[in-house]
């Protein structure tokens, strides 16, 4: 088990990643004070998770998980102004 500072590890990310991936856990400290710890995927999902499956596949390298989409969201059209949809609503309810 290792230990590393948070801004030793900043500056050596993929190479304590390596180090997880290949079994090792790896502490996080910030003052002195462990504050996270990095080691390797756990073997298993609980089963009562609904993405268990899934969630396995992505681990075990069968499946690649979406990318996200890039650029800026896609903005809001077709959508009527307060005013004409209350108007409607209210069209709609005259016959109550």
């Amino acid at each position: 088990m290792r230990s590393v500072g948070i801004e030793a590890l900043k500056d050596s990310l993929s190479t304590y990643l390596r180090l997880a991936a290949s079994g090792e856990t790896i502490l996080v400290t910030d003052r002195d004070r462990v504050v996270a710890e990095i080691g390797p995927p756990k073997a298993t999902v609980s089963p009562f998770r609904p993405d268990a499956p899934l969630a396995e596949a992505v681990r075990q390298g069968w499946l690649t998980p979406p990318a996200l989409p890039r650029g800026e969201p896609p903005t809001a059209s077709g959508v009527a102004p307060l005013h004409t949809l209350l108007a409607e609503l209210d069209d709609d309810r005259s016959d109550r």
